[in-house]
């Protein structure tokens, strides 16, 4: 056997090894997409797969030969993706509205490949992930602008559901109409409540009358199937072109930095492994009710404050079932499943009447 046939059954054997290994590694990488499609993660994790290749090719150590191998590694990656997204493509996922709604370009960019099912208001779709009818919620949590979305926020205490993916979506409000119509026989506007607050100059500025509606998109379809010239929609500009509208103006919003934050609530809490080091990118959101007695809500913030945790957000919320008790929401930088999180965690849970941990995810 001469050095060709070799080096050709070397790469025989080593090609049948391979195929071995291939198949073991895909088999895993279905579990991971099982995992991700049960809490909600995105497919690609960037960092992860950097940390992996800088790792693996180490093991390499013909300087030539590692630019090669972390080709390989990349193309096995997007492979082993492009399998998890297969998997994944009859992932449902819940969302407030109709086609071209806010919440449903959230929904878009967070699973590009999944089943998007539309249910009338924030409850209904955060109960079809509750009860299992779909994988994943996508609801708005808080603009830049208008401030938090209370039946949200109250849905994140009350319910069973986490969040373990955010999203911030800038909004561009644009002024829709139905063909024909100018912008001086507009005399109603329609929309969602949120929109409207965020539109509050421009509406004022041209004397509109206001109509709250559902959601941003209903308002669209709404004025559409009116055929009515003098009414206007507040929407996406992705919403005219669904339902044919007319864009009579963009960028209505009093805020040219008006963003939406999107969260995605699934069914399972997903906690991300504690690294040796503080990675700025983690974060976690708590939920709690304190005595009512004085100092009760400055010792449970000195508590977080006590174990290095950055507050990104406190907010209060009224308790429906009691009158004048509010319950507290918290947005922090940091992974909560290191020990020093499950410290603060046992502390807090010593000073809290009820403590929830409805989050945790990386921005």
């Amino acid at each position: 056997m001469n050095e060709l046939e070799k080096a050709r059954k070397t790469i025989t054997e080593v090609d049948a090894e391979m195929a071995k290994l291939f198949e073991k590694r895909m088999n895993a990488a279905k579990v991971i997409a099982n995992y991700k499609k049960e809490y909600g993660l995105p497919i690609l994790d960037i960092q992860r797969e950097n940390e992996l290749i800088k790792k693996n090719s180490e093991c390499i150590s013909d300087d030539t030969l590692k630019e090669y191998y972390v080709e390989f590694l990349k193309d096995t990656m997007s492979i082993s993706r492009s399998y998890q997204s297969r998997l994944n493509e009859g992932m449902r996922v819940a969302y407030s509205g109709v086609e071209g709604a806010f919440a449903y370009i959230a929904s878009k960019k967070l699973y590009p490949n999944a089943n998007y099912i539309a249910y009338p208001d924030f409850e209904a779709a955060y109960r079809a992930t509750e009860n299992g009818e779909c994988d994943v919620s996508v609801l708005p949590i808080e603009n830049s602008y208008a401030g938090d979305v209370g039946t949200v926020m109250d849905l994140l205490f009350s319910g069973t559901l986490y969040v373990n993916r955010v999203l911030d979506l800038e909004v561009n409000h644009c002024l829709l109409a139905n063909e024909g119509a100018t912008l001086a026989d507009i005399k109603r506007v329609v929309s969602h409540p949120q929109a409207l607050a965020q539109c509050k100059e421009y509406i004022s500025n041209h004397s509109f009358e206001e109509i709250s509606y559902k959601n941003t998109a209903l308002a669209a379809k709404m004025v559409k199937e009116s055929g009515d010239k003098t009414i206007g929609a507040i929407a996406s500009d992705e919403t005219a072109s669904i339902f044919g509208l007319n864009i009579l103006d963009s960028h209505i919003n009093s805020s040219r930095t008006n963003t939406t934050k999107f969260v995605a609530f699934s069914r399972s809490l997903n906690l991300s492994e504690p690294s040796s080091r503080r990675k700025m990118n983690e974060h976690f959101m708590l939920v709690f009710t304190v005595r009512n007695e004085a100092g009760a809500l400055a010792k449970t913030i000195d508590i977080i404050g006590a174990h290095s945790f950055n507050m990104r957000n406190l907010c209060s919320r009224p308790m429906k079932e009691l009158l004048w008790s509010y319950y507290f929401f918290v947005e922090a930088d940091g992974n909560i499943n290191t020990q020093n999180g499950q410290d603060m965690l046992r502390e807090l849970s010593a000073t809290c009447d009820k403590l929830k941990l409805v989050g945790a995810y990386k921005s």
